[in-house]
């Protein structure tokens, strides 16, 4: 279904669309540039869509949801020993984060959900985990659930395997060659948000999870059997991400590969509503290399389309993205709840 825009000659899409990827996958002749064009309006037009035939084990993803229950089940003095830091990832309570670069809402209550924050964990003796960045690890593991580690690591694992067979589509869809974001994703820097949206009453103005874009690349989310999922549309309507039943993965743009498409890759605002019941859920923010510089390709840019977005690299766009959304005692600087500019319009240093 389409819907009339403002310009009486544009439709914007109101309804999130399905990708078959057996296809592919499977080498059938054509396939992969019959699916980059459907990828590719897609994020023009909407900024998600579903993955089904997608090759992730749903029975190992629900393993992995059923470990998030144990741990965030276990007392808070529990969690709080793994509470993430300036320099490592880790537990976030709630009542911690304030989406203030959103675009699309005046964020000034702290989300409800609490969240395990995972990273790509590098071996100890890796140059970036021998310097201390961020976002390397070493991530903090509780103690005491076993096999909540093996489990949990196992996801993330067939997630970003996931992301990674994706990139050709993506590349095709930009009129690229097939394997041009290789290079760029040697070394991967990909995070995962594991979180737990409690059954609690919202105050005015407050979500599960507030109105937001994503930070990074592209984002990988197995669907919750638990609605909450709200994608805003181009059209400015909120609409249902859940209604998808089966082995689905819903899969969207983030901030970064926006800037890296000069904009025409939509990072789409979206929101959780507080539940009915516990919510669970394992997103993958599935991004390139730290020092991977977004400039605006040549295939987006034009010369009534002039590049609108400065380079920056993945690493030093994160850390900004958490800086401003995240207060000082989980790792970031936020001080106050004071939303500012978008981050599509923020200037960043």
């Amino acid at each position: 279904m389409s819907v009339g825009n403002m310009a009486e000659t544009e439709t914007v899409e109101e309804e999130i669309p399905v990708l078959d990827l057996a296809p592919f996958f499977s080498g059938e002749p054509g396939a992969a540039e019959r699916l980059a064009a459907e990828l590719r309006h897609a994020q023009e037009n909407i900024g998600f869509y579903f993955v089904i035939n997608h090759r992730v084990d749903m029975a190992l993803i629900s393993r992995g949801y059923r470990q998030l229950e144990r741990f965030f089940a276990t007392p808070m003095e529990e969690k709080l020993k793994l509470r993430a830091s300036a320099i490592r990832p880790g537990y976030v309570p709630p009542n911690s984060v304030v989406y203030v670069t959103s675009p699309v809402n005046k964020n000034t209550k702290a989300d409800l959900n609490e969240v395990l924050r995972y990273v790509n964990e590098r071996p100890d003796d890796h140059p970036g985990r021998v310097a201390g960045r961020r976002f390397h690890g070493p991530n903090p593991w509780p103690e005491n659930l076993p096999g909540f580690r093996e489990t949990i690591k196992a996801c993330h694992e067939d997630l970003a395997s996931l992301g990674r067979r994706l990139l050709p589509l993506y590349a095709l869809a930009l009129g690229k060659p097939a394997d041009f974001f290789t290079p760029f994703f040697d070394e991967p820097m990909w995070t995962t948000r594991n979180s737990h949206y409690p059954v609690v009453a919202a105050e005015e103005n407050q979500f599960g999870i507030a109105p937001h874009q994503d930070a990074g690349f592209m984002t990988l989310l197995p669907l919750s059997d638990v609605p909450g999922l709200e994608i805003r549309t181009r059209a400015g309507n909120w609409i249902n991400a859940d209604h998808m039943k089966g082995d689905v993965i819903i899969v969207n743009t983030g901030e970064f590969l926006n800037r890296w498409t000069n904009g025409r890759f939509l990072a789409s605002p979206h929101r959780v509503k507080p539940p009915a019941k516990d919510r669970y859920s394992m997103a993958l923010f599935f991004n390139p290399s730290p020092d991977a510089v977004a400039v605006p390709l040549d295939t987006c840019v034009s010369a009534d389309n002039p590049a609108k977005f400065e380079p920056i690299s993945l690493y030093d766009y994160i850390c900004w993205y958490v800086d401003r959304n995240y207060p000082p005692e989980v790792g970031g600087k936020r001080t106050n709840a004071e939303p500012g500019r978008s981050a599509a319009e923020q200037a960043i240093g």
